[in-house]
């Protein structure tokens, strides 16, 4: 963090942390916050603060965001999620400009709504205004306009001193000087003020003309005091016994308006490539911006029609979106989209598509699988395996390099054999979280081209050693060098190197193995010859042949499974499935079906 941009780096890596709850709210994480925050700009800070929408930032991540400018807390404070305790305790912190952002939401509860309400005497008052220094003003005497001829000479008369009238003395009568300034004491001193006291003063009196000056002599009453100044002392007492007493809470008042809550009907949208709404028109934007098309996605609100056309780049009709909240665009809708190509590339670049309430027959609610409890804990199983087996593995490994020093032989081989079995049982946990992820539809895959034939030759180059173990020779047929596959990488490889691995345990001495390419319609097509001793089993029973029946028959070569032959094929089999694929175990082979990669010509022709 020494340089300014690794300042903002550790910001956003900090942030994003925090916010998804991988990194705890503590004391110390909200300081190194606040130490790096001068050297963010407000541009990477505000980024950082819309990026938190998506996420559920922790009470103490919203409130240090609520400290900062307006335009970057007003982010969070828009989207953060909170128990009402956490919003209370929050709130006194808040500016008034940040008390009227929450004040706009229509999703908090009713707690947080009255304890906004109770800083509506702070928020709402204007500021008192600057103490005006009380001046004396003299009564001018006002002296009738007299029309002059334009002809008439101008007479000079000799220059006499003005006796200066007397100045205007508050009397004693009214009450010792107040803390507060109010508003009759400045009339008080105002020359329209004075004019209007004399005039009134005349007329009370039965005097006409305007030509006699006002003298306070003149304009007291027969109680000797003004009436404007016994008004005055009345409002000092008044203001002085409301500073004396308790100031009673503020009463909550009621709505003066109830407005009735609006349905959209209908609205239209785009989304990305990645199937993230973008824009939206004839609803509002604050609830469908971000919603996603991926039904495998955290937080998704589609069904799986419209998430499995999104994968497939192909039009979807009538899917079911429900929207949470409050807004005009809650509720079920129906969604159309249709797939929108780039004319001069012929890449996908997202959808176009409208949305309409369902009708009565419909519903919109999303049919989803509940997550099984028992995949959740094989998954964090495997997780607590892997961690002390990695371990295991590398201290093996540097044992039997001597990387620390000179090893006797008989400990070299024993540490040899120690990382071999802990990268056998690295495999079956890869497996096991695997198959897990794919039970819980938390399989992360993203779609690419695979070039198939470097892909074998890599494999057939990892398989080597056990091969020449059991004694099985690899023959690689592949009609079309430039063939590829559309899918993940890492998927693919992980399902071709997992199959080809079993059938090669599953060989015998001197027994050939083919892997034969070929293309066919929208299909990459993959055959493997099924070895001898597996064409005695039926393709149930294949599934079903478990680590211990294996290692009964099992022989001194080894190299089997860890997990058994029926997992391995089984966990094949789905991974293809996930992939938009299928595998068929025959008598004589087993055929592996995968979606091949269209090149950029193939899908601008397929989009025109």
């Amino acid at each position: 963090m020494s340089t300014a941009f690794g300042a903002q780096s550790a910001w956003r890596q900090l942030v994003d942390l925090i916010g998804r709850g991988r990194a705890a709210a503590d004391a110390p994480a909200i300081a190194r916050l606040a130490q790096i925050r001068r050297d963010v700009p407000p541009p990477i800070r505000a980024a950082s603060a819309r990026a938190l929408a998506f996420a559920t930032p922790p009470a103490a991540l919203v409130a240090f965001f609520a400290q900062d400018d307006l335009a970057i807390a007003a982010p969070v404070l828009r989207s953060a999620t909170l128990s009402i305790a956490e919003w209370v305790a929050i709130l006194p912190g808040l500016s008034p400009a940040g008390r009227s952002v929450l004040r706009h939401r229509r999703d908090l509860a009713d707690g947080v709504t009255r304890a906004l309400e109770s800083f509506g005497s702070v928020d709402f008052v204007l500021g008192a205004p600057e103490p005006v220094a009380s001046e004396v003003f003299v009564d001018e005497p006002v002296v009738d306009e007299v029309a002059v001829p334009v002809t008439a000479a101008v007479v000079e008369t000799p220059a006499t001193p003005i006796a200066e009238p007397e100045p205007f003395v508050i009397p004693e009568t009214i009450a010792p000087v107040s803390p507060f300034l109010s508003i009759a004491s400045v009339a008080a001193s105002m020359p329209v003020v004075a004019e209007a006291r004399r005039r009134a003063e005349q007329a009370a009196d039965g005097t006409t003309g305007a030509a006699t000056p006002a003298t306070p002599q003149s304009a007291k009453s027969q109680s000797g005091t003004f009436p404007i100044a016994e008004l005055v002392a009345r409002i000092d007492a008044y203001q002085r016994q409301r500073a004396e007493a308790p100031t009673p809470p503020p009463a909550i008042q009621p709505e003066l308006f109830v407005i009735e809550p609006r349905h959209a009907e209908s609205f239209r949208f785009e989304t990305d490539a990645g199937g993230v709404v973008r824009w939206v028109e004839g609803a509002a934007r604050a609830p469908l911006i971000g919603l996603t098309l991926d039904h495998g996605a955290l937080g998704s609100p589609v069904d799986g029609g419209a998430a499995g056309a999104f994968r497939r780049r192909a039009e979807f009709t009538n899917a079911r979106l429900v929207v949470d909240g409050t807004s005009d665009a809650a509720g079920q809708w129906r969604i159309t989209g249709i797939p929108v190509f780039d004319r001069a590339t012929g890449r996908f670049t997202g959808y176009r598509g409208s949305a309409r309430r369902p009708r009565a027959d419909e519903t919109a609610a999303p049919a989803r699988e509940m997550r099984s409890p028992a995949a959740d804990a094989l998954r964090q199983l495997a997780h607590e395996l892997r961690t002390p087996t990695n371990a295991i593995a590398g201290f093996a490994e540097m044992i039997e390099s001597q990387m620390l020093g000179p090893v006797p032989a008989p400990y070299r081989e024993q540490a040899g054999v120690i990382r071999t079995q802990t990268s056998s049982l690295l495999t079956a946990i890869d497996d096991i979280d695997m198959a897990a992820r794919i039970e819980t539809h938390a399989l992360d895959l993203r779609a690419g081209d695979v070039p198939l034939e470097p892909l074998l030759v890599r494999i057939a180059e990892d398989l080597a050693p056990l091969a020449t173990l059991r004694g099985v020779v690899l023959d690689l047929a592949v009609a079309d060098p430039a063939v590829a596959i559309r899918g993940d990488d890492r998927a693919v490889e992980r399902l071709i190197a997992r199959l080809l691995a079993t059938l090669v345990a599953a060989g015998g001495a001197r027994e050939r193995i083919g892997v034969a390419v070929r293309r066919e319609e929208g299909a990459v097509v993959i055959g493997f010859d099924r070895p001898r001793a597996l064409a005695a089993y039926a393709e149930e029973t294949l599934l079903t042949i478990d680590a211990e029946s294996e290692a009964e028959r099992a022989d001194e070569t080894g190299g089997g499974p860890l997990l058994g032959t029926g997992f391995a094929l089984r966990l094949a089999r789905n991974l293809a499935v996930e992939l938009r694929g299928s595998l068929t175990i025959g008598e004589q082979s087993l055929t592996l079906r995968l979606p091949v990669a269209f090149s950029a010509d193939m899908e601008q022709a397929s989009s025109n």
